[in-house]
């Protein structure tokens, strides 16, 4: 018989809330971190020398095409072997960051090559070196076009967290097992967590519905 206890909820408050606040904190630094990682595999993928193309395009394609779990588990369990111990917490998070750089920069590559070419060479053109082109002129137009892409990347983050769990990251997912644990009412237990979740990507989700609408009146 299926049965949902609320009082799951106020019994181990502490314990989602402490889940939930670890999830939001290594959302948080994974998208920036990502944001930025992404940005230079972008400019690298478009930059005007072939083995800076090769290293971009070997990391996107390298990173995108395996589990996401495989990447913290490489920070977990294979930094160690190199005398290099990274908590559950820090590893998830890295790992967070590495895999979504690599949608992040073909978002923003895709932002770049979106800016007119007469752009790059009026700047260029001026006396602007290729990187401060490429700073000032090029990747705000770019950003601005893909940020759309970037926020459904950030709730694709979010939910990913989770995979934190698995290397006891102290996050949602991994407290809400520990509650299972303890009271054996998954049903309740992961209904509670479900929701959760949803407080944080619903309105992730309008954020980026609200920007495309956005995007769409000013282009």
């Amino acid at each position: 018989m299926l049965t949902f206890d609320i009082n799951v909820l106020f019994d181990h408050g502490d314990r989602f809330r402490e889940g939930l606040l670890h999830t939001v904190q290594a959302s948080v630094i994974a998208l920036i971190g990502s944001f930025v990682l992404g940005a230079v595999i972008a400019i690298l993928r478009i930059a005007p020398f072939k083995w800076l193309n090769w290293i971009g395009t070997v990391y996107v394609e390298v990173i995108r095409n395996i589990p996401l779990l495989i990447v913290v588990l490489f920070f977990y369990l294979g930094l160690p072997t190199l005398g290099i111990p990274l908590d559950g917490f820090v590893s998830g998070t890295l790992g967070l960051t590495v895999y979504t750089a690599s949608f992040i920069a073909e978002a923003i590559r895709a932002g770049i090559q979106a800016v007119p070419k007469g752009q790059f060479e009026a700047a260029r053109s001026s006396g602007l070196s290729y990187n401060q082109t490429m700073i000032s002129i090029i990747l705000p137009q770019a950003i601005k076009v893909v940020l759309p892409a970037i926020g459904n990347q950030f709730i694709n983050l979010v939910k990913n967290s989770s995979v934190l769990a698995i290397v006891a990251g102290l996050d949602l997912m991994y407290y809400s097992d520990l509650i299972n644990s303890d009271t054996f009412l998954p049903i309740t237990v992961y209904a509670i967590t479900a929701l959760l979740y949803l407080t944080l990507t619903v309105p992730l989700s309008f954020l980026v519905l609200y920007m495309e609408r956005r995007l769409s009146k000013t282009s």
